[in-house]
């Protein structure tokens, strides 16, 4: 099978448009609405949505970045140091509904690990997850609110989502089958 490409640019903005659009109308008080990408694949996708939800509603959104890597839980058999990356969350989340975005869900484990990371913080109001790819294969029971394609893959497969910084014509969702 090779590699596959399953969104190009223009519908990953299309994607970002439409579901930025119904996380605005979900969230009712917009000045309760903040947008937290996950190091590293969710930070460029996030800081496109709060733009996205900035320019329709007219509201600057809190926006912030997080990095799982001290809550994973595969952290002892990785076998590799990991590489540390920014944390900042320099507002009470207390009282907010927190957007988590991911560029692609899988097992969930990544999302289980950013929900204890983010606690860690605070207890915020409520908190919604986004995905520009969910790939199936859960291993926990988590699903998110919000998600812009899903695609069948087996358990060995790769899901890759190439953004550039700001809107590019290269952005793209590739995936590579296993054994390709």
């Amino acid at each position: 099978m090779g590699k596959e490409i399953l969104l190009r640019s223009k519908d990953i903005a299309e994607i970002i448009d439409r579901l930025s659009a119904r996380v605005l109308s979900d969230a009712g008080n917009v000045d309760k609405l903040a947008v937290v990408g996950l190091q590293t694949g969710g930070v460029e996708l996030a800081r496109r949505i709060r733009e996205r939800i900035e320019a329709l509603s007219g509201t600057r959104i809190q926006s912030g970045t997080l990095d799982i890597t001290f809550y994973r839980d595969d952290l002892a058999t990785r076998g590799v140091l990991p590489s540390i990356k920014e944390t900042s969350i320099s507002f009470d989340i207390s009282t907010m509904t927190v957007l988590l975005v991911d560029d692609v869900i899988f097992t969930g484990r990544t999302t289980k690990a950013a929900l204890e990371t983010l606690t860690s913080f605070g207890r915020p109001k409520a908190i919604r997850l986004f995905v520009l790819v969910d790939r199936g294969n859960r291993e926990l029971p988590i699903q998110p609110d919000y998600c812009g394609f899903r695609v069948e893959t087996g358990i060995n497969d790769n899901v890759e989502v190439i953004l550039g910084e700001g809107a590019s014509d290269e952005d793209s969702v590739v995936r590579t089958a296993a054994g390709s």
